[in-house]
């Protein structure tokens, strides 16, 4: 009979594997669009669309998935979702046209409520004293993943080619398998009810931005069209908070998001997704750089990705030690982790000249990186009451998605922005910018941080809330 460390034990391999399924498969195609869109004969603008796609679906997916969790049962819905996902991947891999490549990217990002569905069970499930160490290890793969994504996709893409990218999302089948077998069943509740006109209106908020962000390279940050979505997005964004404060059953409770601990971890999801995603921009740009121009080593994909193993390999051990860490406090390793993310940019912006330098800096990069994703979602999970941590911990999921297309696109701005002659080339100034531009970022975390209350205040504010 399986004892109950093994049972948990189960229960988070699982929550890490599907964890690992969705970080994997939003970075893993990035270094293979060039290959993609060779592939299937296409332009830059249209092969876009398979980071897009996926994007703008998780980002409207993981509120709902989030709400649908806290209603009916985390571990019914979770299952339901890897196994979409799993579909997903499959459709991905085995696409013989662009349309429907990226339809199959858009049915994967239902994956965008994995996080909130897993931070639920492992808060109703896990023994009290494992609750931190485990939330810290599953956020911790939002990054590592994302770092391992880079890492592997030259490999793949030289070896077996593009489509087995795609294979990568079939982790989340047995995940699927052994939540389905082993997390309890939660009773659905007799006054369920889900606020779909707020759930549409959100994702209306959230396609305007996003899509808008997306686009600002290509548009322009200043033409209409940027302009005129964001003022979409936020005006929808508006409308979507006067909702949800007069209905009975709304998809989130304002309340709770405008509370500190919650509003400040969301401002600072936002800066360090816009850090960390600056880092898959910068570091195998600057890598690929011909060495005859003074800066960067000339490498191939694969050297690049290899680049990004000592942040990779110090996210995953940063989190788990985030996490132990906040069993005494959550707010230190989040402030800690944006203090050291702003300190690895900064680094870079001086000195990053040498392969050693990079290396050295990304590796201060995955410890911040790390400490701050881990912390983030307990710090939501112990803010929020028991039946709101789905959508709670997805919302701050979003925040990082925001901040994450945010640093994208003005990383990518920065960097057209000084350029060596007449060519596409960018400067070394610009990579300096950009370094200096996300340090800039991760220093506004690091105050955000340390503007959230400290653990017992925050757990008095935690009592009334429930009470």
């Amino acid at each position: 009979m399986q004892s109950e460390a093994d049972h948990t034990r189960a229960v988070f391999i699982a929550l890490l594997l599907a964890g690992m399924a969705y970080a994997l498969s939003q970075t893993v195609v990035a270094p293979a669009l060039p290959e993609l869109e060779k592939e299937f004969n296409a332009d830059a603008a249209s092969i876009a669309w398979v980071l897009t796609g996926y994007l703008l679906a998780a980002s409207v997916a993981t509120p709902i998935i989030g709400k649908l969790g806290d209603l009916y049962g985390r571990a019914k819905v979770l299952t339901l979702v890897l196994l979409v996902f799993a579909l997903g991947s499959a459709i991905c891999a085995l696409a013989g046209s662009l349309p429907l490549l990226v339809a199959g990217r858009v049915v994967q990002g239902v994956g965008g409520g994995i996080f909130p569905l897993a931070f639920g069970i492992i808060r109703e499930t896990f023994p009290q004293d494992r609750v931190a160490t485990a939330i810290g290890g599953i956020s911790a793969t939002f990054g590592v993943g994302g770092g391992i994504g880079l890492v592997i996709a030259g490999l793949i893409v030289d070896a077996l080619g593009p489509s087995w990218l795609f294979w990568l999302g079939l982790l989340a089948l047995p995940a699927a398998w052994v939540i389905w077998r082993d997390v309890p069943r939660a009773h659905t509740r007799a006054d369920t009810r889900v606020d779909w006109l707020g759930a549409a209106i959100l994702s209306g908020a959230l396609v305007s931005l996003l899509y808008g962000l997306s686009q600002a390279n290509e548009w322009g940050w200043g033409s209409s069209g940027v302009i005129s979505l964001t003022l979409v997005g936020v005006l929808l964004a508006v409308i979507w908070v006067w909702v949800e404060l007069r209905i009975d059953h709304p998809l989130v409770q304002i309340r709770i998001l405008r509370r500190r601990p919650v509003l400040m971890t969301n401002i600072n999801a936002v800066l360090v997704g816009f850090a960390m995603f600056s880092s898959f921009l910068l570091i195998p740009q600057l890598a690929q750089t011909p060495e005859r121009l003074g800066y960067g080593f000339g490498a191939t994909v694969t050297g690049a990705g290899a680049m990004m193993l000592p942040s990779t390999a110090v996210m995953l051990v940063a989190g788990p030690w985030a996490g132990r860490l906040a069993r005494h406090s959550s707010r230190l390793p989040l402030v800690l982790g944006s203090a050291v993310l702003s300190f690895a940019f900064f680094f870079l912006a001086v000195a990053h000249g040498s392969i050693w330098d990079v290396l050295v800096g990304g590796a201060f990069m995955g410890l911040g990186i790390g400490f701050a994703f881990a912390s983030m979602a307990n710090i939501v999970v112990e803010s929020v009451p028991r039946d709101e941590v789905g959508v709670a911990t997805g919302i701050n999921t979003i925040m990082r998605t925001l901040g994450g297309a945010l640093g994208a696109q003005l990383v990518a701005t920065l960097l057209t922005s000084k350029t060596i002659g007449s060519s596409s080339i960018p400067a070394e100034a610009a990579y300096t910018d950009a370094f200096l531009a996300a340090a800039i970022a991760a220093a506004f975390a690091t105050v955000a941080a340390l503007s959230i209350p400290r653990a017992r205040r925050a757990q008095r504010q935690q009592v009334a809330v429930t009470a």
